[in-house]
């Protein structure tokens, strides 16, 4: 029997043949002389009261659904036992069997066997779908806000400590006397320490849990910072900063994971880049800051200021940062982790995606590290205060990150590389001047072409890499740092033999490495298409 609504037709059965007819008009055949009107009647009055009832009961049952939800969904509304036979007849046989999703159930709808509106089941409260991510964090649900601070807190705690010296090597080289190369090694040791430490400490979080892990490594990360100022010399100092790297890597290692975990689906890419802002911000605003304090008060001042300002967002991490409610430990075995990476590093074009993204990050912190150096002498004079505010050109990267994605969709993403490439070189050219303004063009273009590089091999590493994509995300990671560091280092080196001059050549090699790397994958894929043209 159809289920009664309250615009529906019901039938009555006379005999073998059917007339439909409306609830509310009942028309029934002319009853013989014998019989009594009223009795007659019955038929026809009683399906129409029991269609009422049945209505109502319906009503009912929604209405109850709708303030406490059913866990296993709707029940279907039926008619207490012995209705159907009063109601068909008794030549109309037995009722068909109901089973969900056929027409006819409350599942589907009889008229054009179209899935009725999904009923609200528990998993509907508070926001959440029934789907696979309910119960995960959203826009504008409880938890969601909290969980975004506290991963911007932890962005901008990770990368103000990372780069907290690059801004002060002058005035560190001048105060313990070392070369601009052995005071770089202040940020090299913390970029390598980290790249190094990647890999292991997301396989940690695999077994620990990604919150547990990323609050140790603030904390672990903020004690160390506190203890830089008061470093003797530079053997100390180069020491600590590598364990404060290695610490550090415990952020980049999980964050992600963790968002891909306790976020729903749609709201992923607002979350992830609220933690990427907090790396931007991170990165400029420790610079900043220690340029500043360093002028008046001298570089131990600048990073007690840092290590400060990372314990603040290592405790607001700490109390905002929701506790992982989808995280499943599953502990990664060392034969596991080294054939996923042996398949990564065995891939040509994820090979050639690392280089791209190393060799890119070598001019990056070449520029940066040895910048300082170039603005403090003639013909610029610049003081501290000035040139750590020259970070500000980090922004210009914000917006060529986010123009990225556009790009790759309208020139390809080789293409890409190409324009990324040649704005960083035509950017180290422009620095080769003497008038400053064409110099902070030149960072501009540099700026603008990292970020957009960067993007660009970042992205196409996760599109590639079919399966273990957090290990081959972390071995982008690896050799992004790795080349910062070596950048950080041989820049350095290159400038106190060479100049400013040296830095720039050194960028331009890397440029151009990176050009015929992309060249190479062009003409590769071009043979690719002539053979398959020819075969067909």
């Amino acid at each position: 029997m159809p289920p009664a609504d309250t615009g529906a037709s019901t039938e009555l059965r006379v005999g073998a043949s059917t007339a439909p007819f409306p609830r509310t008009t009942t028309t029934a055949a002319a009853p013989p002389a014998t019989a009594a009107p009223e009795r007659q009647a019955a038929p026809a009055s009683e399906p129409a009261a029991d269609s009422d009832r049945l209505a109502r009961r319906c009503r009912a049952a929604a209405s109850r659904a709708r303030r406490r939800p059913n866990p296993s969904g709707p029940r279907p509304c039926r008619p207490a036992p012995g209705k159907a036979a009063r109601e068909s007849g008794p030549n109309s046989g037995p009722a068909p069997a109901r089973t969900p999703g056929t027409p006819g159930t409350p599942e589907q709808s009889p008229a054009a066997g179209r899935p009725a509106p999904r009923a609200r089941g528990a998993a509907g409260g508070a926001g959440q779908g029934a789907d696979s991510d309910g119960g995960k964090l959203r826009p504008g649900g409880p938890g969601y806000r909290r969980m975004s601070f506290g991963l911007l807190a932890a962005g901008i705690s990770t990368f103000a400590l990372l780069y907290s010296t690059q801004a002060l090597l002058p005035a560190i080289s001048g105060d313990l006397g070392v070369s601009p190369g052995q005071a770089s090694w202040t940020v090299s040791a913390a970029t390598g320490a980290l790249a190094l430490a990647v890999l292991p400490l997301s396989a940690l979080s695999e077994r620990f849990g990604r919150r547990t892990l990323m609050t140790v490594s603030l904390s672990v990360a903020a004690v160390v910072a506190l203890l830089t100022p008061f470093a003797p010399n530079l053997g100390w100092l180069v020491a600590l900063r590598a364990v404060q790297g290695a610490a550090l890597a415990g952020v980049p290692a999980s964050a992600m994971a963790y968002l891909a975990e306790e976020v729903r689906g749609k709201a992923l890419v607002g979350a992830i880049g609220l933690f990427v802002a907090g790396n931007s911000i991170g990165g400029m605003s420790g610079r900043i800051l220690t340029g500043w304090v360093a002028q008046a008060w001298g570089w131990r001042a600048a990073l007690a200021a840092v290590g400060l300002l990372a314990a603040v967002c290592a405790v607001v991490f700490r109390l905002l940062v929701p506790r992982a409610r989808h995280f499943t430990s599953r502990p990664v075995g060392p034969r596991a982790l080294a054939r996923t990476i042996g398949g990564h590093l065995a891939d040509p074009l994820l090979r050639r995606l690392y280089a791209i993204g190393a060799l890119f990050m070598t001019v990056f912190g070449a520029v940066y590290t040895v910048i300082g150096y170039r603005l403090i002498e003639e013909p610029f004079n610049l003081p501290q205060g000035v040139v750590g505010s020259i970070f500000l050109v980090y922004l210009v990267g914000t917006l060529s990150s986010a123009a990225a994605g556009q790009l790759v969709a309208r020139l390809g993403r080789r293409s890409a590389l190409y324009l990324a490439v040649g704005t960083t070189a035509l950017g180290l050219l422009l620095t080769l001047t003497s008038t400053l303004l064409a110099v902070l063009l030149g960072l501009v273009l540099i700026t603008a072409g990292f970020f957009a590089g960067h993007a660009v091999a970042s992205s196409s590493v996760s599109r590639t890499a079919t399966t273990g994509r957090a290990q081959a995300s972390a071995l982008y990671q690896s050799a992004y740092y790795l080349g910062s560091s070596a950048g950080g280092t041989l820049g350095a080196i290159a400038f106190h033999a060479a100049g400013w001059e040296g830095t720039v050549v050194l960028g331009l090699a890397a440029m151009v490495g990176a050009a015929s790397i992309t060249l190479y994958a062009t003409r590769k894929a071009l043979a690719q298409r002539r053979a398959l043209a020819a075969a067909r």
